[in-house]
This record gives structure tokens, C-alpha cells and sequence, in this order.
């Protein structure tokens, strides 16, 4: 069976749709009875680190464009190829109405809130999840939202995203106080909020008030540092963190460079994550195989991720909040049974599995 993998919408590698698909595909075999292609737009090729082959398509830049291919073009694609199945990475920003061989759609939240943030593509959207054949999920949550929603549970696999371990582990840090980091150098100890800045729900401006609480509570030295990719909501953002009285104090990295960021990660005294809308949250598990304590929203599926390894709190309580950060910093037999929870925890998830159980169900379709 020849299976092919859509590398359109995934941003270059540079988002949560990319790093998905970079992971999968390092991951996915070449040959063998069972066996794998990457296709899309030529800027992708060299995008993505895998022995897969990479067949080119030229559709055009818009997304209207690569809709219009999906429908109307890829059907002489795929029986060109020989492709007995595709797999959407991107489906909940590219996903055809209409399906000439089968396919698979990977979903990374909560359609529910996808559909609400997009009016405008509503109908092709909730279109192409209805007639896609199976629609794969990496957390329970999601699939409840899925099932809410009326869809049949039948055409609905959990199958867990991984984490790198080779990049994400527990490591000897050296004493100094800067962490140097090209472009940056970030000065210790720090808490890190590893999220793009995209919108209320992810609760960075509750984050910045909950972190000045705290360090009027306890005067620690520790820093703030919101690592992400920014968006039109960074403006917000930015106002918060510089109007606060700890502004000297917080750190907002931008996107920052994936080969530099395990270390980021590893050199944080906690990761604090405080969005309510996360389906998948993949940074908590980073964290937590990097031997760093966490403290995360009450909200979405972080608990269900966390598994009873963090601190659990209220994103719309900034007492409650700053209270989460003084616990995972503070109570030291807390913390140490949360990074070694963590470190147990976190090595279940890998993407050697994800790629065999996400083979399984592309075969399972033919």
C-alpha cells in the first residue's frame, strides 16, 4: 500500500501544523509493503527531514488556489502516483470536500472552537470532516468534542502525538546565570510559556498579572519568558507586559528557533500553561521529558495531558494562578514528585508509535 502525506498549509515547519508533520514524517517508512510520499508546493521539499520522496505540485500560493487543487486536480494526481490513501496533517485548514481515494484527517483541536473562529469557511470545513473516512485525533477530549458534534465515533481514532527525546531531556545546566541562546541570551532563573501569541484564549495577559502577583508575594528573581510565534493579538500582549510593574522582568522571544529551543525548555525552572484551548498540548510534554515542573489550566486537554503530573489551576483566577507558579517553584517536595512524574509520564508518548498506529489506520482504509 502506498500511502501519501499533504504537506500543504503547514506553514514551512513553522507551526504546530509543521513540527507535527516534521516529527511524523522522520518517522514514517519509505519502503516496504507499506509505504510512504510526501507531496506539496516545491518550497516544501526541503522543508521536512525525511527519507520519504517528495513529489512537487503546482497549484498556486493562495489558499483558494490549493483548495481548487484538492478538489478538482489531485484525483489524476494520486492514479498517476499509484496513492491507495492520503493523510491530511492540516485538516482543520485544508481539507477537500470531496475524496477520490481515502482519506485521513488529522485534527489538532476542538472543531467546535474551529468552526466558530472561521464563519467564513463553516461549511467547507464542517463538509470536509463529514465525508473524510476517518478523522485522527491525539487526545480524548477531542474526540468528545467530535462526538458533541454528532459524528459517528466509529470514524474517530486517538492516536497520541509524540515528543523528541532526543531533543527533550533532562540535562546538566551549568551555574551561570545567562543561558546563551542565539539570537539570545536569557538570563536566570526563568518560568517559560512555550505558546504562539494568537488570541485571548491562550491567557498570556492573565499570565503577566499572575506573575507580577507572585513576585510581590515572594520577591524570587525569577524571570517571565513567552516563547511563541506572534499574531495581530501580540499588540495586547506586548501593552500588558510593558504597563507591568515587573516589565523589566518578561521576555517575549517571538518565534523561536526550533534547534535552540529544547535547551530554552530545559533551562526553565517551570513551564506554566495557562491557555484554555488547547486539544493537544504537546510544549507541557517537552517539558516535563526535560525534567522541568508544570503548572497548567484546569481547561481544555491539559489535564487529561498532565494526568494528574502538574499543578491544575483556574486561568481566570490570578490568585489562584500565582499560587500554581509559587507552588511549582516553591514547595520543593511538590516539585520534585511533579519532575519525576513527569519524567515517567512523558516517555510514553513517542513519535515511533504515532507513526505506526497512523500507518495502521491508512491501511485499515483500503
Amino acid at each position: 500500500m502506498k500511502f501519501a502525506v499533504d504537506t500543504f498549509a503547514c506553514d514551512g515547519g513553522k507551526s504546530g501544523f509543521g513540527s507535527y508533520l516534521s516529527n511524523l514524517a522522520a518517522n514514517l517508512p519509505a519502503d516496504g509493503e507499506e509505504r510512504g510520499v510526501l507531496f506539496g508546493a516545491a518550497a516544501d521539499r526541503y522543508t521536512y527531514s525525511s527519507e520519504l520522496p517528495f513529489l512537487e505540485v503546482r497549484c498556486g500560493d493562495s489558499i483558494n488556489a490549493m483548495r481548487f487543487w484538492h478538489n478538482f486536480s489531485s484525483a489524476a494526481f494520486y492514479k498517476k502516483n499509484g496513492i491507495d490513501a492520503v493523510l491530511y496533517p492540516a485538516a482543520a485548514r485544508l481539507l477537500p470536500g470531496r475524496f477520490p481515494i481515502p482519506g485521513a484527517a488529522v485534527l489538532h483541536d476542538c472543531l467546535s472552537v474551529i468552526l466558530a473562529k472561521a464563519k467564513f469557511a463553516h461549511r467547507l470545513t464542517l463538509r470536509g470532516f463529514e465525508r473524510v473516512q476517518k478523522i485522527i485525533v491525539p487526545t480524548n477530549f477531542i474526540k468528545n468534542d467530535l462526538l458533541r458534534l454528532g459524528f459517528d465515533g466509529k470514524k474517530i481514532q486517538v492516536i497520541r502525538h509524540g515528543i523528541d527525546h532526543n531533543r527533550f531531556y533532562q540535562r546538566p545546566l551549568d551555574d551561570g546565570e545567562l543561558l546563551n541562546l542565539k539570537p539570545f541570551a536569557i538570563k536566570r532563573p526563568y518560568i517559560i510559556y512555550p505558546s504562539s501569541v494568537s488570541g485571548e484564549g491562550k491567557k498570556h495577559i492573565e499570565l503577566i498579572k499572575a506573575f507580577e502577583l507572585f513576585k510581590k508575594r515572594t520577591d524570587a528573581p525569577h524571570r517571565l519568558v513567552l516563547a511563541g510565534a506572534e499574531s495581530a493579538w501580540s499588540e495586547q500582549v506586548h501593552k500588558a507586559a510593558f504597563e507591568s510593574s515587573v516589565a523589566s522582568d518578561i521576555f517575549l522571544t517571538g518565534f523561536f528557533p526550533q534547534e535552540g529551543f529544547p535547551l530554552l525548555c530545559a533551562g526553565a525552572d517551570a513551564c506554566v500553561f495557562p491557555s484554555v484551548q488547547e486539544g493537544a498540548g504537546i510544549p507541557i510534554l517537552e517539558a516535563m521529558a526535560s525534567g522541568v515542573p508544570v503548572a497548567a489550566a484546569n481547561a481544555g486537554a491539559l489535564p487529561e495531558i498532565c494526568a494528574g503530573k502538574a499543578v491544575l489551576f483556574d486561568s481566570d483566577n490570578l490568585e489562584e494562578m500565582a499560587g500554581a507558579i509559587e507552588k511549582v517553584l516553591g514547595d520543593k517536595k511538590a516539585r520534585q514528585k511533579m519532575i519525576l512524574e513527569g519524567l515517567s509520564w512523558s516517555k510514553k508518548f513517542n513519535w515511533q508509535d504515532c507513526a505506526r498506529s497512523t500507518v495502521a489506520a491508512l491501511v485499515s482504509l483500503t
